[in-house]
């Protein structure tokens, strides 16, 4: 059997979680209280919802939660898992996982990311439901169509677009012209994984360059990749996250390639789990084993 953690992103972010978490590891709460200058706890607890949307405080509380879920699991099984991924975000959790950075430094790393990318001003972001990634690349790829790129490869027949404003809801309009498939615009207020992210990517750069990450204890899937993590190409990895798509489908495609995969995810929701069971479901059927 091979024991696979996995960790969501922004998305599966709710008012209420972690609750037993913050009781459970006070000490923890309060370095990450002492990082970010606000009660990490209060804002997970008590919201507002609007205040927990906004990316700036989203990203430092999904992966606070999303750390002390980790660290309660080995906790309380005592079992390290063989592999880790994370969802966007939910990468910086995989990599403290494996032991990359300490938890103090995962939110000086995220928050960090967090505000540069909420600089960047308006975006949008739609998901496109019951077509394949190559049938949007098709519709999108036409002379003079909208400014968007692929941002999420979640799953075989669910693609993430992501652009300025104006370009999502042209995309949106085409998608839904064009296509069978299902357009759902998303509520978030960046274009994330996508060229307009350019400039955080660049400062992000200059901000990693004062850290040094430490070798990788458990193998990690890398979003931009879908393979696995070169202790060297940490930082590489981490910047070009934010202009490139989470390849999600071939990541757990890898996984479910080892050997009797086991898949735990932690933090709020079952985004992730709902994700790799399509993936499962709708991979194809090896040669010699179709009836």
């Amino acid at each position: 059997m091979t024991v696979i953690h996995v960790f969501p992103g922004q998305g599966a972010h709710r008012v209420g979680m972690g609750k037993e978490l913050f009781a459970s590891y006070p000490h923890l709460v309060r370095q990450a209280d002492a990082v970010l200058g606000y009660s990490i706890d209060e804002l997970c607890l008590r919201g507002p919802e609007s205040r927990l949307s906004d990316t700036r405080y989203t990203q430092c509380a999904m992966y606070t939660v999303g750390a002390l879920a980790y660290i309660d699991r080995i906790r309380t099984t005592g079992e390290l898992p063989d592999y880790v991924a994370g969802h966007s975000l939910g990468e910086y959790v995989a990599l403290f996982a494996a032991g990359a950075f300490d938890f103090v430094t995962g939110v000086e790393l995220v928050a960090k990311r967090a505000a540069l990318m909420a600089d960047v001003g308006p975006g949008a972001m739609a998901a496109v439901l019951g077509i394949t990634a190559d049938q949007v690349r098709a519709v999108l790829a036409r002379d003079g169509g909208p400014q968007v790129d692929i941002a999420n490869l979640n799953a075989p027949e669910q693609t993430v677009v992501s652009g300025p404003p104006e370009d999502i809801a042209a995309a949106v309009s085409l998608l839904k012209a064009e296509t069978r498939g299902a357009v759902v615009p998303l509520k978030v207020s960046g274009a994330f994984h996508a060229w307009p992210m350019a400039p955080a990517a660049k400062e992000f750069e200059r901000f990693l360059a004062g850290y040094r990450f430490a070798p990788l204890r458990i193998p990690v899937v890398s979003n931009a990749t879908a393979r696995l993590y070169e202790d060297a190409e940490i930082e590489a990895l981490l910047v070009r996250q934010l202009t490139s798509p989470v390849r999600w489908t071939e990541s757990v495609g890898f996984l479910l390639d080892q050997p009797e995969p086991e898949f735990h995810e932690l933090g709020p929701g079952q985004v992730l789990t709902g994700l790799i069971s399509e993936i499962r479901a709708k991979r194809p059927v090896p040669a010699g084993m179709a009836s």
